[in-house]
């Protein structure tokens, strides 16, 4: 294969150039590279493609969109119908009472969004000082500059320097660290706390039980905002809109991306309580002088609309709960094998398997072999991870599908 010019997100490229896995199309659960092979697309691409690939009424709405009004800005007053209608839907499925829409271009806007809502919101209520934002150990928030600076995989922070001052992680698990951090801090000091309701690309780790609860108190009783980092967990994937509703908790953001047009375009955003969004929809005089080139982009927002009506309209968002037991079923078992220490799943339809210490420390490239053995041996992606190897295949997939991934992981984790 040739060498190429296109340089790869999270790619050694020195690995790279002159070996890429080239694919041409897709249909529902499965893809197909240039020469025609298929494959059984178990991770939904990265977590988006809910509705699976290849739906025509996706692009006929995109072309409908074309002919009409390709793109146009929404700063100022400027608007256009589709990002308005959007707006409405999504602010319709929020869990909070009268929320407002702000459209971004994918997921690692939003959460730079969000960050920004949550200091100029303390700002607007006189109190400038609450700057610090907190995350927790194992999160993903995009590698935007703030997502980098408070994500919790450290690997994914090495080498950039500091981007962002007063950021702050605490123990994923345990409710009791970020009481201690925002007492440490000052809770005068501290705007707001990002959770994941299943952290996803720090390993699909579900919530212990009754901790996104308790640090949404926690959070409540210090006054600090809650961020729920919906871009992986919402428009199905836990079966639900919005994954944090599973919890029963009500936070002041949320940021969506993904699932929102199953991937067919980019398009993102934050959902704000109408308490939040008081300061600037109350009072004149206080723009929130923040929005990205291609924010309301009337073609991607029209494709998010033939989105969401498939979601509803083939009950593809509650599938993600019905189908998480089969899911964890068909693998779980997988931590019987000697290369395996760990099964993560049960809550949405995601999943990992993590390698045993003693697998990666004899192979440390084992992680990238299971993933490579199960492509090209079982015509299986898997999502590689730092020590693990997740799945979250379409809402689409059925059991059939997920014994498929058994057999992927049963013959790459033997090829070992």
């Amino acid at each position: 294969m040739t060498d190429t010019s296109l340089w790869h997100p999270f790619a050694d490229m020195h690995a790279v150039r002159g070996a890429e896995f080239v694919l041409e199309r897709g249909e529902d659960v499965w893809v197909y590279d240039t020469g025609g092979k298929r494959y059984l697309d178990a991770t939904a691409s990265l977590w988006y493609s809910n509705i699976g690939h290849g739906r025509p009424e996706i692009a006929a709405a995109i072309a409908a969109q074309l002919g009409k009004l390709e793109a146009y800005g929404i700063f100022g007053n400027f608007a256009n119908v589709p990002a308005k209608e959007v707006a409405a839907r999504v602010a319709s499925y929020a869990p909070m009472a009268d929320a407002k829409v702000f459209l971004t271009s994918g997921g690692g806007d939003s959460i730079e969004t969000a960050a920004k809502i949550a200091r100029r919101y303390w700002n607007a209520k006189g109190e400038p000082e609450r700057t610090h934002l907190i995350s927790r150990t194992q999160s993903y928030h995009g590698t935007h500059g703030v997502g980098t600076g408070i994500a919790g995989i450290g690997a994914n922070r090495d080498g950039f320097g500091e981007f962002i001052r007063e950021a702050e992680r605490v123990a994923h698990d345990d409710p009791a660290a970020l009481r201690k951090e925002i007492e440490r801090i000052g809770p005068e000091k501290v705007a707001a706390f990002f959770a994941e309701p299943v952290i996803g690309a720090g390993g699909v780790i579900p919530p212990a039980p009754g901790y996104l609860e308790a640090t949404a108190a926690i959070a409540r009783e210090y006054g600090v905002l809650f961020v729920a980092d919906e871009v992986i967990c919402g428009y199905g994937r836990l079966g639900r809109w919005f994954g944090i509703e599973r919890f029963g908790v009500t936070p002041d953001l949320i940021t969506f991306a993904k699932g929102v047009t199953s991937g067919y375009l980019p398009l993102g955003g934050v959902i704000a309580s109408a308490e939040v969004a008081a300061p600037f929809w109350d009072e004149g005089g206080r723009a929130f002088r923040h929005g990205a080139t291609y924010a309301g982009h009337p073609t991607c927002c029209a494709a998010a609309l033939a989105n969401l009506d498939i979601l509803e309209q083939d009950n593809l968002v509650t599938r993600g709960e019905q189908l998480e037991k089969p899911l964890y079923e068909a693998l779980r078992s997988l931590a019987d094998h000697p290369a395996v220490a760990e099964v993560r799943g049960g809550v949405g339809l995601l999943a990992a398997v993590e390698l045993h210490p003693d697998t990666l420390a004899a192979n440390p490239a084992a992680v990238a072999a299971v993933g490579a053995h199960a492509r090209d041996e079982s015509g299986v992606l898997l999502r590689t991870l730092n020590s693990s190897l997740a799945v979250s295949p379409p809402l689409t997939a059925t059991e059939e599908h997920f014994r498929l991934i058994r057999q992927a992981f049963d013959a790459a984790l033997d090829s070992l």
